[in-house]
């Protein structure tokens, strides 16, 4: 799944793409006997096409992970790269907040593409500069720089009403790291403008999740309405069971097979999300 200037969209081998509008129906079927092959890197086929487990979101063989993350600037390889870059702050829910770095030629992709309900960006510069920067931060005020997707799913059910309630801790994040000392001198800093995604996403006034598929599995299908997609994740409708996450990654790497857009229902595992019972303690 990618997300474009009008939503996110699915592209498939080929290049071609679905857009995914909310409301749109997704129905795809895994066939039966079929197997998950590796996507290959860096738009290179897996030499040996090798056989990946189904519930790994990365959709790679060992090695062809390892030389995606070797020209990968997330994995800090990368010391040469002439291009300007920006810092952030994300904030994903209630106390997760995260430091990160971008292209300033993405603007807020990269944000879109982690899920981030709302950010805020911290300045601008060289490469190295951000990197500092962004170390500075995990040392100085114990930011992580990265937030695993499930503890991202756990907490949008629980997001609170108002932007400027959920800009609130990006707001308070952002005046002390500005305050502190010893940033590198060649980063621009930036104030402090909140950018909501809720609406992008599609996630106010949305039917909280019940549970999300674990895995795509030979002979199983889903077919459900979108109601929300947040990071590389569809938020779908599906009958009998509510609301189910799909995330995107883990269709890469099979063959799969258009459905009947008339049924509504999932036959791949899902695991129910662990709801805590009112008054029960």
């Amino acid at each position: 799944m990618r997300w474009s200037p009008d939503g996110p969209v699915l592209v498939w081998d080929g290049g071609r793409r679905s857009a995914l509008p909310r409301g749109k129906r997704v129905a795809f079927a895994v066939p039966e006997g079929a197997g998950r092959t590796c996507v290959g890197a860096r738009g290179h086929a897996c030499p040996v096409s090798a056989t990946v487990p189904g519930r790994g979101t990365g959709g790679r063989c060992e090695e062809c992970a390892r030389l995606d993350r070797a020209h990968s600037v997330a994995a800090d390889t990368i010391a040469d790269d002439p291009r300007p870059y920006r810092v952030y702050l994300a904030w994903f829910g209630p106390g997760m907040v995260k430091v990160g770095i971008t292209a300033a030629e993405r603007g807020p992709a990269r944000l879109l593409e982690q899920g981030a309900v709302c950010f805020s960006w911290l300045g601008t510069g060289p490469l190295m500069a951000a990197r500092r920067t962004e170390e500075l931060l995990r040392a100085a005020l114990r930011v992580p720089d990265r937030i695993p997707y499930a503890g991202k799913r756990a907490v949008r059910s629980l997001l609170p009403g108002t932007a400027a309630e959920r800009a609130a801790e990006v707001r308070e994040l952002h005046a002390r790291a500005a305050a502190l000392t010893g940033w590198p001198e060649s980063l621009r800093p930036e104030p402090c403008r909140v950018h909501d995604h809720v609406g992008v996403f599609g996630l106010a006034g949305a039917a909280d999740a019940v549970g999300e598929i674990v895995e795509l599995v030979p002979g199983g299908g889903v077919s459900g309405e979108l109601v929300a997609a947040a990071g590389p994740d569809l938020h779908l409708a599906v009958g009998g069971r509510g609301v189910v996450v799909l995330d995107t990654r883990l269709m890469t790497g099979w063959g799969l097979l258009p459905t009947d857009s008339g049924d509504s229902g999932c036959t791949h595992p899902v695991r129910e999300f662990r709801r805590e019972q009112e008054g029960l303690f």
